[in-house]
């Protein structure tokens, strides 16, 4: 996800929120001190990545949770660490298997970086159904596809993509290297036809597209496009000026975080210095904002020398539950259809919960932190991406699990970056909810 932490957003970007989360009213901070959200602490957290050249450029990006049907407490968390690959994690958040990135085509090109990942569930192959694994890679504007087999020797994640697997967006190789590529990911399968889609964000860009995604030779995977949809990069505000959010040049308010609820073919997308989108997973129709961030509608003037956004005063048209970044979301899915849309507040390290359901209009139900749970096990911080699942996992996790990216690991290694997941009883989030 690389606009919102150090290796993810701009030095401008970061300015700007902080800038304006310290700007905002005494009354607003008085409400904050008076009605802080609670805390939930972790159970485990996966051993730390570094985004530097001896820790192989890895840096914790986006998780997925796949179930292992037959024996629940053998299931796993699939993540991406960006340049450093895929990795797999048992529940006890231990390694299982480390996938690298493909490298480079040429010297001069830029070489594989996973960003988001997600899951299908009984793809049809020429070799038989499979669940897979599914990760859009940056830096080859390409979707990669890993077939899970909890069972298999040398780790559960086979490559299936087949070769000659088209880029997302880009026309050729140079236009490639620009990196204008494929970065956000959700997948979704229609239940009335048995297909199977991927949503995909373009990186700096508004575009989503709408892939399908198909079996080829050899039990290999590939996909086609669908259509495309381009959300607003500029907002009429209501005092009838125009705004957009402060980037460098020629970059414009990009997508990241996205979810699919499949039970009604609703996707929920997070414009990362904008809010949160909810539209229809065949982008057609009118996307509707569900909520913004603090700082929409927040001028900004971008200084090429400092590389920083000087912002200006706020007009007091933003949201008052999320703080740019918005960026992982996920759904926590009830058995009687309710449930929660969940969204990492990656400027003031907190998660919001928003109602599932279409009819109650994504109402906000409260939100939370995952905080420190004493001694080296600490909390999430500028959280990337989430995944929640509502099911049983086994004795270690009853009723279900919430997997969140920590951008700043502690106590850390000295100034190395160092990011990792960590793993949350979903019971004690849904408590802390439903109080």
């Amino acid at each position: 996800m690389t606009r919102h932490c150090p290796t993810r957003r701009t030095i401008g970007s970061v300015v700007l929120a902080l800038t304006t989360v310290l700007a905002a009213t005494s009354a607003s901070a008085t409400a904050v001190a008076a009605d802080p959200l609670p805390g939930v602490t972790p159970r485990a957290e996966t051993p730390v990545l570094h985004d530097d050249d001896a820790g192989g450029n890895a840096d914790a990006d986006d998780p997925a949770i796949w179930r292992d049907t037959a024996d629940p407490a053998r299931s796993l968390v699939i993540a991406t660490a960006k340049e450093g690959g895929l990795r797999a994690y048992d529940l006890d958040a231990r390694p299982v298997q480390s996938v690298a990135a493909p490298p480079a085509d040429s010297p001069d090109d830029a070489p594989g970086r996973f960003n988001n990942v997600d899951l299908v569930r009984g793809l049809k192959l020429s070799s038989g159904s499979a669940d897979l694994a599914v990760t859009s890679d940056r830096g080859h504007d390409r979707l990669r596809f890993y077939r899970i087999d909890r069972d298999r020797s040398g780790g559960p994640l086979t490559d299936v993509t087949d070769p000659a697997a088209p880029p997302v967006f880009s026309a050729d190789q140079a236009e490639i290297n620009e990196q204008h590529t494929a970065y956000g990911l959700a997948t979704w399968q229609d239940k009335a036809s048995g297909r199977s889609y991927a949503l995909v964000s373009r990186r700096e860009r508004t575009s989503v597209a709408l892939l399908e995604l198909l079996p080829a030779p050899g039990g290999k995977v590939t996909y086609r496009k669908l259509r495309t949809l381009d959300l607003p990069s500029s907002f009429r505000l209501p005092n009838g000026t125009s705004w957009s959010p402060c980037n460098e040049p020629g970059e414009l308010p990009q997508v990241e975080g996205m979810v699919v609820d499949a039970a009604n073919g609703t996707v929920y997308a997070g414009q990362e210095d904008v809010g949160i989108w909810r539209m229809r997973a065949d982008l057609t129709g009118r996307p509707e904002l569900v909520d913004k961030v603090r700082e929409y509608g927040v001028p900004g003037v971008y200084d090429e020398e400092t590389e920083e956004c000087t912002p200006g005063a706020d007009p007091g048209y933003g949201g008052k539950r999320i703080t740019a970044d918005v960026e992982g979301l996920t759904l926590v899915n009830e058995a009687d259809g309710d449930g929660y849309l969940l969204a990492s507040s990656q400027g003031d390290d907190t998660f919001a919960a928003y109602d599932r359901e279409l009819s109650d209009h994504n109402e906000y139900e409260g939100g939370f932190r995952v905080t420190p749970a004493g001694g080296a096990l600490d909390g999430s911080e500028e959280c990337d991406g989430a995944a929640a699942l509502n099911e049983p996992l086994g004795p270690k996790y009853p009723h279900g699990l919430l997997v969140v990216q920590d951008g700043h690991d502690a106590p850390g290694d000295g100034d190395r970056p160092a990011t990792n997941f960590k793993f949350v009883d979903l019971g004690k989030v849904m408590k802390t909810l439903d109080d």
